[in-house]
């Protein structure tokens, strides 16, 4: 049995990249961190690595409730610690009392220094304060160069570790039955709108399945896929547990509060 068929064809890549990992720490004994992970490919490395004697896996992100973070891949012997995962926290510091910023704003600067994404853990946004978790190797780079952000001066300042914002997701959970696993029929029901509704935030790239736009209202769906619609939240097909009498998929899905 291939471990290829548990996972889409796209995600082979990411998949040859974790077996690449587990053989470097079970056959060479090199201890490994990643870069941050979305939640889907953390889910991935956890399949993969499984429950492998030969090699210690965790995750950290700066808090519990982190939702990017870096994976620590090392040998059983070798204990983790939060500084092995090289994070560095900072805080915005702009003009709170006369600019708005938003999470897009604020990841847009980021991106704007010519740095992947997989460098960057959370944008966490409370009230008027906005933190970034970046990987430590790229922080002075990133401390000197970000001087503005949206429309507003900006700049980073380093602030402890201990400070950073715990945010916790919260998930509304129900059981219920869907017709088919197209894209256009789950987000319907999870939003409660008609397959009509749906289309158009599909076609007009508003969608994204593990994080990544899909455009095709019959693109199939699998358990544990998480979803976004903007404007309309996140959510997630947290299992599939078969067909009712009458050919309907039963699943439980979740939604963001």
């Amino acid at each position: 049995m291939s471990i290829y068929q548990h996972f889409r064809e796209e995600e082979r890549a990411f998949v040859d990249q974790v077996l690449q990992w587990k053989d470097d720490v079970s056959s060479r004994f090199i201890d490994r961190v990643t870069d941050f992970l979305d939640p889907r490919e953390q889910d991935i490395v956890r399949s993969v690595i499984g429950h492998d004697e030969d090699v210690r896996l965790s995750f950290w992100g700066g808090t519990r409730f982190s939702e990017r973070k870096r994976a620590y891949l090392s040998p059983p012997y070798l204990e983790s610690t939060e500084d092995v995962f090289a994070l560095c926290l900072f805080q915005v510091d702009y003009p709170k009392k006369f600019v708005t910023l938003e999470h897009r704003d604020v990841l847009g600067a980021l991106m704007g220094l010519g740095i992947k994404r997989e460098k960057f853990g959370d944008i966490l946004m409370k009230d008027n304060l906005i933190q970034v978790v970046v990987a430590a190797e790229i922080a002075d780079f990133v401390e000197m160069n970000v001087e503005s952000i949206g429309k507003a001066k900006a700049r980073l300042q380093r602030i402890e570790a201990n400070e950073q914002l715990s945010i916790e997701e919260e998930w509304d959970e129900e059981v219920t039955t869907l017709s088919s696993l197209r894209l256009d029929v789950v987000l319907a029901e999870m939003y409660h709108l008609s397959r009509t509704k749906v289309t158009p935030f599909i076609q007009k790239k508003l969608v994204k399945v593990n994080w990544r736009t899909v455009e095709q209202p019959s693109f199939q769906l699998d358990e544990g896929d998480y979803l976004s619609v903007r404007g309309l939240g996140r959510s997630k097909l947290l299992s599939i547990e078969g067909k009712t009498k009458k050919g309907k998929w039963r699943v439980s899905v979740g939604k963001r509060k």
